[in-house]
């Protein structure tokens, strides 16, 4: 079958490529026969591809943004579950499955369930070291992994609308850690000057045409919805994972939560999750060693995140006992690194900058976590083996991630802030 206006398909492979010496000849030959059938039928069916080393390459969910190619309004799908991310946007972005993937090759249609609505709304001014990743580890361990589940969520208040693009970028990117279909943020002016002037962007007139009809999308002051949450952005500090699901999370300042009220299957299946950590209930996270730190991904793989982490580590020095992977979410962001002087720095505190990939976010390519080893992550999961067979995640924002890095223990990144 034909592909249907290829034009407005996009591919690029991210999940199994390296993230050093970067080529299709040192890729397993499993995955470098992926890659090679992907770029033989983007070229077969005038598919737009961004292949390993061209200027266009990086993970999906991060070119897409930065190039342009999403915008308000529209609907977007592939077949990766963090999709949601273009929801920052004021799109309706989700992830399918491969049969999907062939109805919308096909088609440009899908058929889908009408999910239920739910608006997470969080007012006040976020505190100091807080940042989009934490907000969305928060509200995660308030509503667990499957409180969003049958919903689409819409992300308002004031706290929300403070963010960067990049932020959203990262609260919508996890919305699906919550069981949630995908995750949305009404565009506002934030959003347009981030569209402005990048590749696929309407220009000219058009572009005054498009910010008009962006401006529309908005739930109405009455609009109700399935379910709603309200939450204090004065409430959420910088976060931590101590277990094996997104949810199960903390302030970085608190204690894991004992087993007290917990009965049967709930009980048995928390005391899984901590012995395979190594950790214990009532314990503090704080002062706990680490080995490896990951600083890329999906969820917080952007140029933003790299600048954080840079201004932090700045005049400090990488701990001994730490490996750290930094690895930029696209060839793009790998430029802006190198062209505002990144990675001088990251070099004179003693860490190395990756090829773009998705690298240790999951165990698909070279840049696997130890088993037994205990990996302070920007990405989205930390199920066993998620990172390798084994080993052993934390989620965190970039900051965590830097003081971790320069430490060598998860440390609360407010104390050398």
């Amino acid at each position: 079958m034909k592909v249907l206006r290829p034009e407005k398909t996009t591919a690029t492979p991210d999940h199994n490529v390296p993230t050093i010496n970067q080529h299709l000849s040192i890729i397993d030959e499993l995955s470098r026969h992926q890659v090679e059938m992907l770029k033989m039928n983007c070229i077969e069916h005038d598919i737009i591809y961004h292949g390993l080393g061209s200027e266009g390459h990086g993970v999906v969910h991060i070119i897409g943004p930065e190039m342009g190619l999403t915008q308000p309004g529209m609907t977007i799908v592939c077949g990766d579950s963090h999709t949601s991310t273009h929801g920052a946007f004021g799109a309706i972005a989700f992830g399918i499955g491969t049969s999907e993937v062939e109805m919308v090759l096909a088609s440009q249609c899908i058929m889908q369930p009408k999910p239920k609505k739910m608006r997470i709304t969080i007012n006040g001014k976020l505190n100091k070291g807080v940042t989009a990743k934490d907000i969305a580890l928060y509200i995660i361990s308030k509503i667990s992994t499957s409180g969003g589940t049958g919903h689409f969520i819409e992300y308002a208040g004031s706290a929300i609308t403070s963010l960067s693009m990049e932020g959203r970028m990262t609260l919508c990117n996890l919305s699906i850690e919550s069981g949630a279909r995908g995750g949305m943020i009404a565009p506002d002016e934030t959003t347009f000057n981030y569209i402005k002037g990048r590749e696929f962007a309407p220009a000219g007139i058009e572009w005054d045409k498009a910010v008009e009809r962006w401006k529309a999308l908005k739930s109405e002051e009455n609009a109700v919805f399935d379910t709603e949450y309200i939450y204090d952005a004065a409430d959420i500090e910088p976060m931590i994972t101590y277990g094996t699901n997104p949810g199960m999370g903390i302030g970085i300042s608190q204690t894991i939560p004992t087993t007290n009220g917990m009965l049967g299957s709930d009980k048995s299946t928390y005391e899984k999750s901590l012995n395979y950590m190594g950790y214990a209930p009532g314990e503090k996270m704080t002062g706990k060693k680490i080995d490896f730190v990951f600083l890329g991904s999906c969820t917080n793989g952007r140029i933003e995140d790299f600048r954080q982490f840079t201004a932090f580590v700045k005049g400090k020095k990488k701990a001994d006992n730490v490996t750290a992977w930094l690895v930029p979410g696209s060839k793009q962001v790998e430029n802006q690194i190198r062209e505002e002087g990144l990675v001088e720095i990251l070099e004179e505190a003693g860490f190395e900058l990756r090829q773009p990939g998705c690298s240790a976010c999951l165990a698909m390519n070279d840049d696997k976590i130890p088993e037994g080893k205990y990996s302070v992550s920007t990405s989205n999961r930390n199920f066993e083996g998620r990172q390798g067979p084994g080993a052993r995640t934390l989620l965190a924002s970039p900051l965590t991630a830097a003081a971790a890095a320069v430490t060598g223990i998860i440390t609360d990144p407010r104390d050398l802030l």
